[in-house]
Parts: structure tokens; sequence; C-alpha cells
């Protein structure tokens, strides 16, 4: 297990709720924020505070070198081959989306497939269904095993020489579900499909190699991995991102601009119009530098021990039913439950009474949820700053729960 004093380095979870000391298990829907990460924000904010790249003077070079530096700081986290690769963005939704409306308009037509899995936040099923729908592509979907895991053999089953598209979360953010990205890339490529991974649940916990994967795009959020909100990353493939038109034009995108035409910068700020976003992209940077001075290894490990004590633990409360997979070592950092009776905002609202913070509801993931045939869900979701003393409370909470309700 991690040391419990990096608890310290998290300011707001030094509070009470409802007068017991905070327990906050919905990590998977934003992280909490060191003092390192809030700190480079406010230093950014109080001394270097400046528009980027065009500017000569002392502030406009000092911001620039924060955001470009901050690029390559991605570049390394994610082991892409050059910053050219790395496209800052509001995060991952608006990555896919990109993606979807750049990539996916140039080169699917009628016909073509596009193949995603249940288990898919939203974010990665309504671009690839807008898309289908302006282009006649047939959208399909990879059915899961019966304890939300994904078989090689029905991924390899649904391909075919009409796929173009294959898009899949590394981590899913209701069952925890770690997906063979390396393996699902393979068989895309042997079908001659680009692979897209929505990272946004992995890029936290587990230690990424875009080269190693060879996936042609990878996508993940800042705010996930204890950076702040509005600020993530696109990776792509030089290649492939060369031949792709931006989709929002302006100002800092641009070579040239005349009355009646224009021409884009280079990679990869030909993607990136208007004024970006400076503070998150040097406060994502700091939050990768925090994390990697923990490590990534000991943060997998470190949750891995969580899940697999929670869900022992959980275990315990009559008519609680846990969805995913049963093999604790097979998820990443996240227990999604009902309580027999119980609806899940209920159960949460018990839980938050008694300071444990849990989500509830369909977690973006509709169809996931039609698949588990319940309309929604309690997750508890942990990250290197919880501890077994958290889940104990969470393991109270629901007792009291129970009791409540029967």
């Amino acid at each position: 297990m991690l040391n419990k004093d990096i608890r310290n380095d998290f300011p707001i979870l030094d509070q009470e709720v409802n007068g017991y000391p905070l327990v906050y298990l919905d990590s998977a829907a934003t992280s909490q924020k060191p003092r390192q990460v809030i700190e480079a924000l406010s230093n950014y904010y109080q001394n270097d505070n400046a528009n980027v790249h065009r500017g000569v003077h002392t502030l406009g070079n000092r911001a620039t070198e924060g955001y470009e530096g901050a690029r390559e700081t991605v570049r390394k986290f994610l082991n892409a081959s050059s910053t050219e690769e790395i496209v800052f963005t509001r995060g991952t939704t608006t990555a896919l989306n990109l993606i979807a409306q750049s990539y996916g308009r140039a080169n699917i037509g009628e016909g073509d497939e596009i193949l995603i899995t249940y288990m898919e936040h939203h974010s990665n099923i309504i671009p690839w269904q807008q898309l289908a729908k302006a282009t006649g592509a047939v959208l399909k979907y990879i059915d899961l095993e019966e304890d939300g895991t994904l078989s090689l053999e029905k991924v390899s089953d649904a391909m075919t020489d009409r796929t173009k598209i294959v898009s899949i979360m590394y981590v899913s953010n209701v069952l925890g579900t770690m997906n063979p990205i390396k393996e699902i890339t393979e068989i895309a490529h042997a079908h001659n499909a680009i692979m897209v991974v929505d990272a946004a649940q992995a890029a936290p916990h587990l230690k990424l190699d875009v080269q190693d994967l060879d996936c042609d795009f990878l996508a993940f959020s800042g705010h996930k991995l204890c950076g702040p909100t509005g600020i993530g990353a696109l990776y792509g493939k030089k290649a492939l991102l060369n031949e792709m038109e931006p989709v929002e034009f302006g100002g800092e995108m641009i070579d040239f601009v005349g009355l009646y035409d224009s021409s884009w910068k280079e990679l990869p700020w030909k993607f990136e119009g208007g004024t970006p976003i400076i503070a998150g992209a040097i406060g994502m940077a700091a939050a990768i530098d925090y994390i990697e001075s923990i490590g990534l290894d000991n943060i997998e490990k470190h949750e891995h021990e969580l899940v697999a004590y929670a869900m022992e633990q959980m275990k315990t409360v009559e008519g609680l039913e846990i969805y995913g997979p049963r093999d604790s070592s097979k998820r990443a950092g996240i227990v999604t439950f009902n309580l027999d009776g119980v609806h899940p905002h209920d159960l949460a609202t018990v839980l938050d009474m008694n300071g444990v913070a849990v989500r509830a509801g369909h977690h973006c993931c509709q169809p996931l949820m039609k698949w588990l045939d319940v309309s929604a869900t309690a997750r508890a979701s942990f990250y290197l700053y919880n501890t077994k003393e958290d889940v104990d409370r969470l393991v109270e909470g629901l007792r009291m729960a129970k009791e409540y309700f029967q």
C-alpha cells in the first residue's frame, strides 16, 4: 500500500462532511488535486500570465515555455515519438469528437463499419453515432462476456473487411474492466482498421506507451489524473494527423489568412484554434509530474490491493451485488454495485450523510446499464489517496443503509 502521508498533499481531504471526516470515493468522475498542482496554477496566474506564441515580451515567452513544456511532459508520459503528435484539447470528449469529425468525415463512407463495445462511455458512442448517420456507415457493437470482460475471439469475429474504425475504452468507468488494447489493436490493423483508445480511466492509473500499443489515436483528460478540469490531450500518429483537417477555425491555428482563403499552421497547432488552455496545460503537466513521482506501477498496485479488500468486505453485506470482473486483479480501482431493495440514489444519499462520497446513476453508460438489466448503479472509485480505512467506512455506511431501508 502507498504511504498514507500522500493524503496530506490533498488539502480538500482535510475536512468534515455532515459531521464526519470526508471519504472521497468518486475519483472516476474527477480526482482531487494535490497542493503541487494548485501551486503550479497559482504560480502561473501570479507570475507568468500572458498569451502564448506570438508575444516577444518576457511574460509571453515564459507562458509559451510553460505551455510547450507541458506538451513535452505529455509526450514523455505517453512515450509518443514527437510533440507534433500531442494536441491539447478540453478533454477526452473533445478529442474523440475531433477524430470523428475530422478523420471520420474524410475516411468513412456508406457501408463502412465502426466497431465499439457495450461498455463505452457516451463520449465514445455519440460521436460515432453521428458519424454513421452523416456518412451511411454502420455502427456495430462487440458483445461482452458474462463478467463484463472482452473476449478477443468475439473482437475478431466482429471485425470484417468493412471495419474502418475500432474505438474502445482502455478501462471501463463502470465495470473497472481493463481491456487488452494491444491485442485488439493488432486485430484491428490486420483488417486495415484504425484503433482509437479512450484512456480517460487508464491514464491516471496505468503506464501508457502508445508506441508499444501501436494505437492510432489515444485520448485522456487531465482532471481524472490530479490535474485541472477543462484540459486533456489527443495523441495521434503523425501521418494521420497530417492528413486531417482542423474542425475549429480562428486565431492561433493559421499560417496565412487572405480575403478568401487561408492556410494552416503545422502540427500540432493547426488543431488548437484560439487562445489555448494555457494554465490547464501547465497544471496537467504538474499533475503528471506528481503521479510519476509516486510511480504509476505503485499506484496500480495500491488500487488492486484496495479493490481486492473492498470486494472481500463488501461481499459480507447481505443483498449487495457487485458488477464486473469477479477477479479483482482484472479490474482497475472501481467497484460498481447495487443493494437489494435500495435505489442507488438513496444509497448514495445515506452514504453522503455519513461523509462517504460515491456516485450513483447511469455513469454516462446507458447502453451498458441496459446490458446489465439495471436502470442505475452506485459506484465507489479509488485512487492513490484512498486507504483501507476508507473502505471500512464505505462498508459501515452500506450496513447502515441496509438497516435504514429494511
